[in-house]
């Protein structure tokens, strides 16, 4: 059962960010794993693809209705490749979000900033594939000539300064122009929420009873288990919070939860109406610093319109240790040796996966050719019964009902042999459960029992989709 959890007091503000010198070391060390700060509202890790998204969302909506934005500038009637635009295959870019304190007027500022997020992103045209590394923020890096946190670089110098400093750090090889990325993106404090808002809200499935307040942090987190419509700032805040059982991990899962839903919504949405389009552009004007130009842009939201979320791989620089500066307190000892492994990937060629199924295929699927089990993983009693009910309403061969192997699946899962193609997209589709995975097993050999063509085990998140009822917005 849940608790309510008290905030914890707010810590005296300090030239550095990050945890308080006297915190424990495992402390600041999952702390310093996640690449997003508790003040910061979560950067979406795939935010370029995000960024690109809704580009081309613009771009394609006022193309079609011969529109044009000055204020903007980024639509023209002929859309070139990013190859022509950028006279190369593939480009680094880094992704800097700035963190903030709070005024004498209790208002978000972000002078003298540092980075709070730290992501290179390398975009490969002919692929389509992004990858990108996480920089934790406390990184022990040389800034200026000194010894420093690697988010101080921006403090002294910019985006310009942090591209030098992170770049030389990771140890990313330099371009025919002598820099190590060829674009910079830097995020204001309500990038992520006013996405949100621009497209209408999330619908989020929530597992657990969060009740959660910290005044200083301005953050206010209710949530029951259940289906909830969240705005930017709901989302925001669902996202920041931490002070569950598992900490920064499961925080991390609602991050990844959250950046998934938002770009799942920008794909499969097109945004026509010129109201949202407008809230669009609007996001970007006052949230985005690039140097991007307006047909670069416009080039990258065209190219990755249909990304494949499976061709999207984060990773972040790893660390072995930690010490004290006297000039800011705790740093992390970055792992050599496994960062230069991690950046020959990320430098290295480049391969796509299969794109994803097509939806007509899915639907010629017909459920009274398959056999299906089911396995209760969520620890609710009952959840089978009701599952089991609703397959066989859409026509399928439920053969049998029962517990799976343990009860801590948080994410349902499907299981699917080979007999027919697309069983397990097809069960997924009519369980109205976009988040399920669907993994393919090997059909048994003669000596094993036969299996069912689709084993569903159930998760948490299947309990929060049959709550209609907390679809509502909560109450701060």
């Amino acid at each position: 059962m849940s608790k309510r959890i008290e905030p914890d007091p707010p810590p005296r503000r300090r030239r550095s960010s990050g945890p308080p010198r006297h915190a424990r070391p495992e402390a600041r060390r999952a702390a310093a794993q996640n690449p997003a700060d508790d003040r910061l509202a979560y950067v979406l890790t795939g935010l370029l693809v995000l960024f690109g998204l809704l580009t081309s969302a613009i771009a394609y909506t006022m193309v079609r209705s011969h529109t044009f934005n000055p204020v903007v500038g980024i639509v023209n009637y002929f859309v070139q490749t990013p190859q022509a635009v950028f006279g190369r295959d593939r480009i680094y870019v880094l992704l800097m979000g700035l963190d903030y304190d709070y005024s004498a007027n209790d208002e978000p500022t972000s002078k003298d900033s540092r980075t709070d997020k730290i992501e290179a992103f390398a975009l490969d045209f002919p692929t389509k594939v992004i990858k990108s590394v996480a920089v934790p923020r406390d990184m022990d890096a040389i800034v200026d000539g000194h010894e420093d946190k690697i988010n101080d670089a921006f403090h002294y110098g910019g985006a310009r300064n942090s591209e030098i400093v992170v770049g030389s750090f990771m140890g990313l090889p330099q371009n025919d122009r002598g820099t190590y990325f060829d674009r910079y993106v830097v995020l204001r404090i309500n990038a992520s929420k006013d996405v949100i808002d621009a497209i209408g809200g999330l619908d989020v499935p929530v597992t657990e009873t969060i009740n959660y307040d910290d005044n200083w942090g301005h953050l206010h987190i209710h949530f029951k288990p259940g289906m909830y419509h969240m705005n930017g700032d709901q989302a925001v805040s669902y996202a920041r919070f931490r002070h569950d059982a598992c900490s920064d991990p499961c925080r991390i899962k609602r991050q990844q939860q959250i950046e998934k839903l938002t770009i799942e919504k920008l794909k499969n949405d097109k945004f026509n109406d010129l109201t949202h389009i407008a809230q669009l552009i609007d996001v970007v004007r006052r949230n985005v610093d690039t140097n991007m130009s307006p047909d670069e842009m416009k080039a990258l939201g065209w190219h990755f319109r249909d990304v494949n979320m499976a061709d999207i791989h984060a990773t972040q620089v790893p660390f072995i240790d930690d010490k004290v500066l006297a000039c800011c307190g705790d740093v992390l000892v970055p792992d050599t040796a496994g960062t230069a492994k991690i950046i020959a990937d990320f430098t290295g060629p480049y391969e796509a996966v299969e794109p994803p199924p097509d939806p007509g295929a899915i639907a010629a699927v017909k459920p009274s050719d398959l056999r299906v089990d089911v396995r209760n993983g969520s620890g609710i009693p009952g959840l089978g019964a009701k599952l089991a009910a609703t397959l066989r309403k859409e026509g399928y061969k439920v053969t049998s009902v029962g517990n799976a192997d343990s009860f801590d699946y948080d994410i349902t899962q499907i299981r699917a042999t080979p007999r027919t193609p697309l069983a397990g997209e097809r069960v997924r589709s009519d369980m109205h459960l976009a988040a399920a995975t669907v993994t393919p097993i090997p059909l048994p050999t003669s000596s094993e029992p036969a299996l069912a063509d689709v084993t569903v085990i159930i998760g948490r998140d299947f309990a929060a989709s049959l709550n209609p009822a907390n679809a509502a917005a909560t109450k701060e």
